[in-house]
């Protein structure tokens, strides 16, 4: 057990403390869409609102006590209430919150016996070490994507490796119906073109369980053995492509890609990837051009370059400006700088790529522990600075939870890093002022830092190598009704779409009520709901900015807040504003550490999750709607969530 809460019992919080948040309903930001939200990915066995907040508070605080009694180091129980409900009070009143994957698995029996790597969105694979471990980086991508932790990945091994033909043997392999039991499948294919292992005669499935079958302890449905089975096949078929030659960063990419799709069918709806490569590769640069690979798997990454500061832009923004790809990391100032504020340091110089939403710089086999703060909805940045206590403390937290891989235990206990995000910036820059706003972020990065010295002073522990981050929170924000991180609000009226899994009970009573569902374009077993959304007051939306003040507000964050990254996706006009790529990527590469490019509207991405609508047709949609009927509180998707953007929600 990673965190023995058997033998020192879980902390609870006051049951008269409790007593009256059970009656008190949840100030969802969106209505139907934030309870249809919460139900589908967060809640647990029927967990109400104010049941979701206890978890996750009574977990992080059995934590801390746990890891404080284990090492003989002071624990108060009253001190530890008292901030635990103010914890779930500003929890409860989304002033912070977990990222999704903390709102799915803290404070449940599965994080205590598996360890902490289900309680990160992200994390990043070097390929540079193919030579001495061929599967290894393979077999950690597809049991983290299982966990739900979607990942990044560099193409560093192109050309390291060069194939031989497999052997095959007589036996069948029986598959364990475990993640464990599918990495093996997966590093023995593998492992058969490097002559490490054998193929076997046939693969044998009947330990598979059937699909649709309940996942007791982790959460999801079964898959039955259909995605594993054609990702073998297919695993195969790509390995033996490249017999007798060497590997390239197509091999990589299509390897990691077909391990997304299958983890997609097999019971986690998103597969979040990001593939790093270098900005000459012309044949990384052009992996999406062949469209039927790209339906059949090359989707699930966003492929980004390593850029360098001082090259040629022209290239690259050229392709970005058809369809948004590549995107752009300059590794060396994300290795260099925490905040573009403060001088460099090059504390992260090991630092060899990204997460698939780009707010954290990560090392090899490395996770990135975040945490969501919502400073529009409070009224004065003293109010601002105890809610970031909280939520620093929950990300610490996490970082007190090992995982079951040593090799990420290594860089993860010796760097702490955690990501304290905001979102709703754009909102908390309309009531607060910009000027007030940016120097809020400044007083209140160098508060989070007072925070790091003094709890990492008290459990014992390193210093955080970084602290804050801008992630995306395309869907924790939706609970709020916040804008999502550094991004303004879509439209006046617009469509949001939401996955869900074909078994979910809750599709049928979004169907009674009228709303339009329709298959997943991408996903196997999975449907899409459209939920239609009116903005009041909206000041601007997002088409109504200027790139250059998109990508400007990114910079100022990454100026003022972010030690990590800011992750931003600049929706921009093709016809107007894709002739300023390169421009501005000269004028923002010393002052940003990444970003990412769409346009509006040409590129290849059906069923997004925002579509802008008219308000008449916004009209025709609400009229026939009816109140979704049926008790939420007692519908449930056991569905692992990744992150919250673009990265995985296309």
């Amino acid at each position: 057990m990673f965190v023995d809460v058997d033998r020192h019992g879980p902390f609870r919080l006051d049951p008269d403390f409790l007593g009256g948040y059970a009656r008190r309903p949840p100030a969802w930001g969106f209505g139907a869409l934030s309870r249809v939200t919460f139900q589908r990915s967060y809640s647990r066995d029927g967990e109400a609102w104010w049941q979701t907040c206890r978890r996750v508070v009574e977990g992080m605080f059995t934590v801390q006590r746990i890891h404080c009694r284990e090492r003989l180091l002071p624990w108060d129980d009253g001190k530890a209430q008292g901030m635990a409900q103010d914890a779930y009070e500003r929890l409860f009143s989304f002033k912070w919150t977990p990222p999704g994957r903390g709102l799915w698995i803290m404070g449940t029996r599965f994080m205590y016996e598996h360890g902490g790597a289900a309680l990160n969105n992200c994390g990043f694979i070097s390929t540079r070490e193919l030579p001495l471990d061929f599967t290894g980086p393979f077999g950690w991508m597809l049991r983290m994507s299982m966990l739900g932790v979607g990942v990044g990945f560099d193409t560093r091994g192109a050309g390291l490796v060069t194939l031989q033909p497999a052997a095959r043997d007589g036996e069948p392999h029986l598959v364990g119906d475990s993640r464990e039991g599918w990495g093996e499948a997966l590093e023995r294919v593998l492992g058969a073109f490097v002559g490490k292992t054998s193929l076997p005669a046939r693969w044998d499935f009947s330990r598979i369980r059937p699909s649709g079958t309940p996942l007791r302890s982790f959460g999801g449905y079964a898959s039955g053995p259909e995605p594993l089975e054609e990702m073998l096949a297919s695993m195969e078929a790509l390995c033996s492509t490249y017999v007798g030659r060497a590997i390239d960063s197509t091999f990589i990419v299509d390897a990691m890609n077909l391990i997304g799709r299958c983890v997609v069918a097999g019971g986690i709806r998103r597969s979040a990837q990001i593939a790093f490569g270098a900005p000459d590769d012309t044949p990384f640069l052009d992996l999406k051009q062949d469209r039927e690979k790209l339906a059949a798997w090359r989707w699930v990454s966003n492929n980004s370059v390593l850029a360098e500061a001082g090259m040629d832009y022209a290239d690259v923004a050229r392709r970005t400006g058809d369809n948004g790809e590549p995107g752009f990391l300059w590794l060396d100032n994300a290795r260099a700088y925490g905040r573009m504020a403060d001088p460099p340091d090059w504390r992260d110089r090991p630092a060899e790529g990204s997460n698939p939403c780009v707010e954290q710089t990560l090392w090899d086999r490395e996770l990135c522990t975040l945490v969501e703060t919502f400073p529009a909805r409070h009224d004065d940045f003293d109010d601002f600075e105890r809610t970031l206590r909280v939520a620093y403390l929950y990300a610490k937290t996490v970082t007190l939870v090992p995982t079951d891989d040593l090799r990420t235990n290594t860089v993860m206990l010796r760097n702490r890093r955690i990501g304290c995000s905001m979102t709703g910036i754009v909102q908390a820059i309309h009531k607060f002022g910009y000027r007030r706003f940016m120097r809020g972020c400044d007083r209140a990065y160098r508060h989070v830092q007072q925070l790091d010295e003094t709890y990492s002073n008290w459990l014992c522990i390193p210093r955080s190598i970084k602290t804050t981050s801008i992630k995306p929170s395309g869907t924790v924000s939706l609970l709020a009704g916040a804008t999502p991180g550094v991004h303004w609000e879509h439209a006046p009226h617009y469509i949001r779409r939401v996955r869900v899994a074909n078994q979910h009970p809750l599709l049928e009573l979004c169907r009674e009520a009228g709303y339009h569902t329709e298959p997943d374009h991408y996903s196997h077993n999975t449907t899409v709901i459209e939920f239609p959304v009116r903005v009041e007051h909206l000041e601007r939306a997002k088409d109504e900015v200027p790139l250059r003040e998109k990508v400007d507000l990114a910079a100022q964050m990454q100026r003022y807040w972010c030690d990590n990254q800011v992750s931003c996706t600049a929706e921009f006009d093709p016809e107007r504003e894709r002739p300023e790529l390169p421009r501005i990527l000269e004028a923002y590469e010393d002052r940003l550490k990444a970003i990412v490019f769409l346009p509006n509207r040409g590129h290849d991405y059906v069923q997004a999750p925002y579509e802008a609508i008219t308000r008449e047709r916004y009209e025709q949609i609400v009229a026939r709607l009816r109140p979704i009927r049926g008790d939420l509180e007692h519908e449930h998707d056991h569905e692992a969530r990744f992150c919250d953007g673009r990265a995985c929600e296309v």
